[in-house]
């Protein structure tokens, strides 16, 4: 009996060590995988903006339609918040923005492709689901120039 109740209590002990380095690990991997999400939303707005010429009816307009995945389950840390926004500092483009619980908001910069591109959030922010995938809609259009027009789908 005292065997069982000593080896529960150094288990007990060794994840409370361990707890720590765990979390890092799912921080640093949630942060890499929202990395991957943003370069592919760079690869599709680049793609869609190199392949095609910007028109007025955004009915006519060249689009695609990307799915962004928010890491989710025991090996993603806890997110409180993902949506595109405008970059800051007067930057073009969208950034992609995301805050891990407990910490501060981090914004990750998407480019148009080699072309320096207007790029309108419809709405404002686009706030993403915080667990899964969500659906963006991009349209080429010519607003007053050459502009992305971002949106989510559903």
């Amino acid at each position: 009996m005292i065997r069982v109740v000593l080896t529960v209590l150094v288990a007990v002990a060794l994840l409370a060590a361990s707890m720590p380095a765990v979390e890092t690990a799912r921080t640093a991997t949630t942060t890499e995988r929202i990395g991957v999400e943003a370069d592919r939303l760079e690869r599709a707005i680049g793609a869609v903006v190199a392949g095609s010429t910007p028109v007025s009816d955004p009915a006519m307009a060249a689009q695609t339609t990307v799915l962004v995945r928010v890491p989710a389950g025991f090996a993603a840390a806890d997110i409180d918040r993902v949506a595109l926004v405008e970059p800051s500092r007067g930057a073009s483009g969208v950034a992609l923005a995301y805050r891990i619980e407990g910490r501060s908001e981090r914004m990750l910069r998407v480019g148009t492709g080699p072309t320096e591109t207007a790029v309108d959030p419809v709405g404002g922010p686009i706030e993403l689901r915080t667990g899964g995938a969500s659906r963006i809609r991009i349209r080429y259009v010519d607003d007053d120039g050459p502009t992305v027009r971002i949106s989510r789908v559903g």
